[in-house]
């Protein structure tokens, strides 16, 4: 593979393909090829694809059940602020479903029959959200769930009585099960419990009597609980000993686990009721079928003989798998899309575990280049945002670009990464919050016995990532010769003030009070220690940005360019938390790539 800038183009490229629902048939899809998320629907037997939305924004969407018609949702220019609306033909006229442009509508699930379904809306105070079934055979609405906070509407039972609705407490990690009766208005409240706890969406049985879910309540990791309504108890069924989650088939006699093992998915079939392993669930090769948040859940098969998922590794961007779960061990790719870039040439990481200042080991995936000059290699350090996220084996374009360009990639978890039990996820918690960066600082001790360029590394992130690169480079400036910071907080203090009413609610869980520790959040911001800050930084940032306002990239910038500290900061006035269309990561990444380019291979910061 060239190391030139046409790879990164090359690699940008790749279309990327994802499953978004799975009815009688038929796989909706959503693809990017064309620069934004488009909607199309792919029949299960290999059929050419129909595309179904041709929007100027990205869009996701559900199958509305029984019906040839697509929930479709959909934000502007990035705001985060979804409207819901119904598509009745390939390529027709959007109908306004559930549109209230200055508020947040969050799509659930449907009902069985598709008649009604449930959303998530802050149209009450622009902060709390709560959860509203919609019928769509009259329009009517009727809110379920009103109790304040971040709230997600989970599935319904299988008769559509019941109504799973998670809140999030107002502690870091911990949520709480509600079970809303849409009949008579009874909420249930049935996850009380002591500590913290995250309890995943449940799989119903087929009676509506009993579901399973994934949960840690009492212990540092996962296991299978299940909950009888007859009773309102809850039972441990099985151990997994990760995170996990888990889905019901139609008949709700199976139960499809999915279980994230250091970054990597394992899926199994269980009998509901034993929770015996029924199948193993083959996959192309080591990678990821379930990333919360960012690739849609796997589901059966309507006929139950497969799971349907969506597919990403280092050496494969997001396709569309159908997994056969009859014995034949079969896979096969329902999208392929062509690439310029074989897989050949990508490279998969090595595994490490990197002892920080305390002992604590930080995992990571190390990417090394094929192809050098014979001295140690340049590093990245790519960070993840979150924080509570996790680096996976996922195909990052960003990531294979840099090592084609001859630069190692080290990605780690450090500490207060999900997906490691939650121990290590509430490690930098609000005053432990510089812990994590002092992560980073053990990391760059290590590179040496990697055999990499300790003197020629630098940080990139977005998001809480971006925060990370800025911690790193005003925190360590002896360390880092260069950062990349996309759309990242600057000040913990500006960006609480200035974020979205709701956003602020959701993250002084994790990152402090400002009327409680405001002390500390000063003096963990990079923005108070600017003055220590010396290397060259390169700073994205959409204009539109919900979560972390522009205004954190525009002070930093300021007042490093006032001091005269190389910098650029490119700001795209469509976009919002990160670069959703294709024409801004083809504007952007070739120029960071220059920048870094300049600074670490040059010296000419």
């Amino acid at each position: 593979m060239a190391s030139t800038t046409s790879t990164l183009a090359a690699l940008l490229r790749i279309p990327l393909t994802t499953a978004l629902d799975v009815a009688p048939g038929a796989v909706l899809v959503g693809d990017n090829s064309g620069g934004t998320q488009q909607l199309h629907r792919l029949a299960l037997d290999g059929a050419a694809p129909v595309r179904l939305t041709d929007l100027p924004e990205p869009v996701s969407g559900r199958f509305v059940p029984g019906t040839p018609r697509v929930l479709v949702t959909m934000d502007h220019g990035g705001d985060e602020r979804h409207q819901l609306y119904l598509l009745d033909e390939p390529l027709g006229e959007l109908r306004e479903l559930v549109v209230s442009h200055e508020h947040i509508h969050r799509f659930g699930e449907f009902t069985r029959d598709g008649t009604r379904f449930a959303y998530a809306t802050n149209r009450r105070n622009g902060v709390d959200f709560d959860v509203v079934v919609h019928d769509l055979r009259d329009g009517s609405e009727r809110v379920v769930f009103d109790r304040g906070g971040w709230c997600e509407p989970g599935g319904f039972s299988p008769d559509g009585r019941w109504l799973v609705v998670a809140r999030a407490t107002d502690k870091s990690m911990d949520n709480d099960l509600f079970l809303c009766d849409v009949q008579s208005g009874e909420v249930v409240h049935a996850t009380p419990h002591d500590g913290d706890a995250t309890y995943m969406d449940p799989a119903w049985h087929a009676d509506s009597a009993a579901f399973v879910c994934a949960n840690d309540a009492g212990r540092d990791t996962m296991v299978l609980s299940r909950f009888d309504l007859r009773t309102r108890t809850w039972q441990q069924v099985l151990d997994v000993g990760w995170e996990c989650r888990c889905w019901s088939d139609a008949a709700g006699g199976r139960l499809l686990l999915a279980v994230n093992e250091n970054g990597r998915t394992r899926m199994e079939v269980l009998d509901m009721h034993s929770l015996q392993r029924v199948a193993e669930v083959p996959l192309p090769e080591a990678g990821v079928a379930w990333f919360e948040g960012a690739l849609p859940s796997p589901r059966f098969t309507p006929d139950g003989r497969g799971v349907v998922c969506t597919f990403s590794s280092p050496l494969r961007p997001p396709v569309v798998v159908v997994a056969d779960i009859t014995g034949s061990n079969a896979v096969r790719l329902l999208t392929d899309p062509p690439r310029e870039v074989p897989a050949e040439d990508c490279v998969m990481p090595e595994d490490a575990r990197i002892a920080s200042f305390d002992g604590e080991p930080v995992p990571a995936f190390v990417y090394r280049p094929r192809h050098g000059d014979g001295g140690a290699p340049p590093a990245v350090l790519h960070i993840h945002g979150g924080p509570e996220s996790q680096t996976m084996l996922t195909f990052n374009p960003i990531v294979q670009a840099l090592v084609a360009r001859g630069y190692a990639v080290v990605s780690p978890n450090v500490r207060g990464s999900t997906g490691y039990g939650k121990r290590y996820a509430h490690l930098d918690d609000v005053r432990l919050r510089l812990d994590s960066v002092r992560d980073m600082a053990a990391i760059h001790a290590w590179l040496p016995s990697a055999g990499l360029d300790q003197q020629r590394a630098a940080l990139w992130g977005g998001s809480y990532g971006g925060y990370m690169v800025l911690a790193g480079l005003t925190f360590q400036p002896e360390l880092w010769a260069a950062g990349v910071d996309i759309v990242g907080i600057s000040s913990l203090v500006t960006f609480l003030e200035n974020t979205s009413a709701w956003r602020r609610a959701v993250r002084e869980r994790e990152y402090g009070r400002l009327d409680v520790d405001r002390d500390f959040l000063v003096e963990a911001s990079p923005l108070t220690h600017v003055d220590r800050l010396r290397a060259p930084l390169f700073i994205i940032h959409g204009a539109n940005d919900p979560r972390v306002p522009l205004s954190e990239a525009e002070q930093i910038h300021a007042v490093l360019r006032d001091k005269g500290v190389p910098t650029e900061l490119l700001v795209y006035g469509d976009e919002g938390h990160g670069l959703a269309r294709l024409s801004s990561r083809l504007d952007a990444y070739p120029r960071v790539f220059e920048f870094l380019d300049r600074v670490l291979r040059d010296g000419a910061g």
